[in-house]
């Protein structure tokens, strides 16, 4: 258990930092797009990836395997 969430942070970890090098102008144009944008709207965003990472761990705990 304590190592696959591990893993997860780590790979969280990967993307997030991948983003920052390879295209920090754009990150800082993502961030003034969210800053613009009204609190429920970012909370709905949240929601969202929130449950498109569930489902992706469903996927991959228990259709693929």
């Amino acid at each position: 258990m304590i190592t696959e969430l591990l893993t997860g942070l780590g790979l969280v970890a990967v993307f997030e930092g991948l983003v920052l090098a390879l295209a920090p102008l754009r990150f800082e144009d993502i961030l003034t797009a969210l800053s613009r944008m009204d609190v429920q709207t970012r909370r709905l965003i949240g929601l969202f990836s929130i449950a498109a990472g569930v489902a992706i761990v469903w996927i991959a705990r228990f259709v693929i395997t």
